[in-house]
């Protein structure tokens, strides 16, 4: 018999689906499930949130009209099926790569892509402000939000449900982890269907009007009634209390009542909906169902095994090294508590927790939580360690600025993810800490070099008790340096000299370091003297030494791995306020550009930036009008 045409092979646009089948459609997401794992296989990135999603993803867009109707994806880590069914099949097998696919939902990739999302729980309020912005335009399409379960530990989540009230809005619940639901049966799924349809809709605002007129303690006992009655036979009782029309719980799996139960909902006009669907982390690929994190970020993998690429044998990573330094600290002093919003195995502190499992807290993803909690711990004589993303400590910085800094409570934010990060691009980059700690009265900040300087900093965190301190550090492994049994502590805002010369001075500010080394090496070959100065700290500032550098060197070159505004800024206020300015010093800032950088390869990322060696040296060469000087190594063409 002749081998019938895929499914998948024969759409080019949502579109293309809105007529098939429930058949077809089972079909279509069995082949789009295989697609989904064979891409991911090559380029690595989110796979078990996709597998989750890949039934609601075929059922939404058969239902809906999308890009008409604005289909907005939560974090976006599951959004691989969407865009391989809108018209991305042919470029995702290039995710998260230079050039490739976002491994997130982005505006300027498609138009079936209304809202980026990385960070979880933002997609309520955006599709509050479409909804807003429909209404007001006299438009009249639909606007669906998919948020998991994982992102409703976001309070932001709940503040734009509070925030609905009677506008027409669809939310679904992809409740993955069982957090909320029983199982999901034939009942439920036959409750769901009935209460979602426009009969019993319509029965119930007929009973409502009759209601109306009696006195207003009766009209709420009826309207309770009504409510827990549906919220003890499907749950729900919270999103009605916060105005949502709630419909499940329902298997997200089972297309029959998908499509069902979305037409239903389609044709709803009054007021928002909430559809709770329960799905299954990893679904249909045995290796992620059965995986602890259900294969939530994979490295490239075997289809058949299951077997993760590994990553070639070097340094412990900078994440491991702040680990196992904060568990030696944690042996000594039985005060120090570890905290992480969501992402323990991100931070490293599952190891912390596994050591200490009482003195481990994960807050969910609620960094605003999570830090005011540590000032509270702060408060109390407690050493916290508030171990969050550089990034993600963006959603909490006014309580880092309330809470903790004007209250000068001493705080320990480890800032991991530092600079840039490769794959996961612009979104989880972190680029603004340094500018936005160092602005704070009382914040000591401070950058780690290499792994060995790392360690240092977690041990002379533990033993700051006057204020707040922040350090930073990057993703990826260390240098390969030796780390001390006990590290040094560090004497607060001092800097180290690991060369001296007399033309250059390098001064760097983290773990642009041993880029900054490679850069001294080459201005050494050219004949340029050239000291090589490991900041440590952007505040307080080593102003002794930043002073003796701008006198004994014709060009002061500062590097970070953060935005404009940060310990370049910083030192070049000192030096302007210190009229070290007007003696002839050239000086240079070498900071990320005012860019946000799509993913790639780390080390293209900084080509782009212009913070790799060659271009450290360069800006030497260049402040000193060195025409003459031969290209180095043909690495400044």
């Amino acid at each position: 018999m002749p081998v019938s045409t895929p499914l998948l092979d024969t759409i080019t646009a949502p579109a293309d689906i809105r007529n098939f089948n429930i058949g077809e459609l089972r079909q279509l997401a069995d082949e789009l499930r295989a697609e989904t794992i064979d891409a991911v296989s090559v380029t690595g990135g989110h796979l078990g949130a996709g597998l989750g999603v890949v039934e609601l993803t075929v059922a939404l867009h058969h239902v809906f009209n999308t890009p008409t109707d604005k289909l907005i994806w939560d974090v976006s880590h599951q959004c691989y099926p969407h865009k391989i069914l809108t018209g991305r099949r042919d470029r995702i097998r290039t995710l998260r790569q230079g050039g490739g696919l976002s491994g997130f939902t982005k505006r300027t990739e498609s138009e079936y892509d209304p809202f980026g999302a990385a960070h979880a729980g933002t997609s309520i309020s955006a599709a509050m402000g479409m909804v807003a912005a429909r209404d007001l335009s006299g438009e009249d399409h639909n606007v669906i939000a998919v948020i998991g379960d994982g992102s409703m530990t976001a309070g932001m989540a709940y503040e734009a449900m509070n925030n609905a009230s009677d506008k027409r809005l669809i939310v679904i619940l992809n409740d993955n982890d069982m957090s909320i639901a029983p199982p999901v049966g034939a009942l439920s799924a036959h409750l769901a269907k009935l209460v979602s349809g426009q009969g019993y809709r319509t029965v119930r605002k007929l009973a409502k009007e009759m209601v109306s007129s009696m006195p207003y303690h009766l009209k709420e006992a009826a309207r309770k009634t009504e409510e827990y009655a549906r919220g003890m036979a499907a749950g729900g009782t919270l999103f009605e209390e916060l105005g949502f029309y709630y419909v499940g719980p329902i298997d997200g799996h089972n297309l029959d009542h998908l499509v069902g139960i979305l037409k239903n909902v389609r044709e709803l006009k009054d007021g928002p909906i909430l559809i709770h669907a329960v799905t299954q982390k990893g679904k249909g690929y045995t290796h992620a169902e059965t995986a602890s994190d259900k294969y939530h970020g994979v490295s490239r993998f075997n289809v058949i095994t299951g077997e993760q690429q590994k990553s070639q044998k070097g340094p412990p990573s900078y994440t491991k090294v702040y680990a196992q330094s904060l568990i030696k600290e944690a042996k000594k002093d039985d005060k120090i508590i570890a905290i992480t919003a969501a992402m323990p195995g991100g931070t490293g502190l599952d190891l912390f927790g596994e050591a200490f499992p009482d003195r481990t807290f994960d807050v969910g993803i609620a960094e605003q939580h999570g830090v005011t909690f540590a000032a509270g711990l702060a408060a109390e004589g407690m050493k916290p360690f508030a171990t969050i993303y550089s990034t993600f400590l963006q959603r909490g910085y006014d309580q880092v600025v309330h809470d903790v800094a004007l209250q000068g409570l001493p705080v320990r934010f480890a800032m991991d993810r530092a600079g840039l990060v490769g794959a996961d691009g612009p979104t989880h980059a972190g680029a603004f800490d340094i500018g936005y700690m160092g602005a704070l009265p009382g914040m000591v900040v401070m950058a780690a070099g290499d792994e060995a300087e790392l360690a240092a900093m977690v041990a002379t965190s533990a033993a700051y008790d006057e204020g707040p301190i922040a350090f930073r550090y990057p993703r990826g492994n260390g240098t390969g340096v030796t780390i001390p049994e006990q590290p040094k502590l560090l004497e607060i805002g001092k800097g180290r000299v690991l060369r001296e010369g007399t033309t250059v001075a390098l001064l760097s500010f983290g773990a642009r370091l041993s880029e900054a080394e490679k850069a001294a090496n080459m201005l050494d070959a050219q004949g340029l003297s050239t000291s090589l100065v490991d900041a440590r700290f952007a505040k307080p500032l080593d102003t002794e030494l930043i002073t003796r550098l701008a006198r004994e060197h014709e060009v002061l070159i500062t590097i970070e791995e953060g935005a404009m505004g940060g310990f370049g800024a910083f030192t070049l206020e000192f030096l302007a306020r210190s009229g070290l300015l007007d003696t002839g010093l050239k000086i240079r800032n070498l900071t990320l550009p005012d860019i946000f950088i799509d993913q790639d390869t780390p080390y293209q990322m900084y080509e782009i930036a212009g913070l790799n060696a060659a271009h450290i040296a360069k800006a030497a060469i260049t402040a000193l009008g060195r025409g003459d000087v031969v290209e180095l190594g043909g690495q400044l063409a």
